[in-house]
């Protein structure tokens, strides 16, 4: 993958996983949640994040010092 199509990869990931803690607080704040869609949205985040921390180690390379 182009390295501008993985930044831009990153940014939509990053977005998507804030948008989803956003929904998760709300969620989890309101009296009657599910605790089923609770769970499938925390494992989408998870995912989101190795997602991101997988571009990011592409992207921002080890420097070994």
């Amino acid at each position: 993958m182009h390295e501008q199509a993985m930044r831009q990869k990153l940014e939509q990931l990053k977005l998507e996983h804030r948008d989803l803690d956003v929904a998760i607080n709300a969620l989890a704040d309101s009296g009657g949640h599910d605790q089923l869609q609770l769970a499938r949205m925390k494992r989408r985040k998870l995912k989101l994040k190795d997602q991101i921390a997988v571009i990011e180690d592409y992207l921002i390379p080890d420097i070994i010092a």
